[in-house]
């Protein structure tokens, strides 16, 4: 059955500019890219206790709060998200020597939701009103943050 996390904040991020530096690259360059950057992706997510949701061609999601609740979800979502940023910083000048020079070009766009999650068995999560903090809607290197009010009774819903 699904489970109900009131507060789970959930993040999408994607590589900036990948499709175009992916169109002239070799399929080896960009399976090497992608394992390099979400290797270290998942060593943060683990140090952080951060949930890996899954990878979808450039597209990293991950949750905190889930499948375990977590009272200082918002604080690991935040430092995951930062600690993201300066891994595909550093990550990209070390592969630019294998990968060529316009390698450095790419970044990484964060978005950040917190909010109600409905999780499902095993690996797979529905995350529900995440609409609003779309990766694209940022820019390179920059979090875009949504958040729910779960207050009974009130139903904002803001973006930062």
């Amino acid at each position: 059955g699904a489970a109900f996390f009131a507060h789970a904040p959930s993040s999408p991020s994607d590589i900036s500019g990948f499709t175009a530096w992916s169109s002239v690259r070799e399929p080896s360059q960009v399976f090497t890219l992608l394992e390099t950057v979400y290797r270290a992706f998942d060593k943060i997510a683990e140090r952080r206790k951060v949930f890996k949701i899954e990878t979808v061609g450039d597209c990293y999601v991950a949750a905190t709060g889930l499948p375990e609740p977590n009272p200082n979800h918002a604080v690991a979502m935040a430092r995951f998200a930062k600690d993201i940023v300066v891994s595909m910083s550093m990550l990209v000048q070390q592969l630019e020597v294998t990968l060529g020079p316009d390698t450095t070009d790419l970044g990484i766009r964060v978005g950040i939701h917190s909010g109600p999650v409905t999780a499902g068995k095993g690996k797979d999560v529905d995350i529900l009103n995440c609409a609003e903090a779309p990766p694209h809607c940022s820019s390179p290197s920059f979090s875009k943050v949504s958040f729910v009010d779960n207050v009974p009774g009130s139903s904002s819903l803001g973006t930062r």
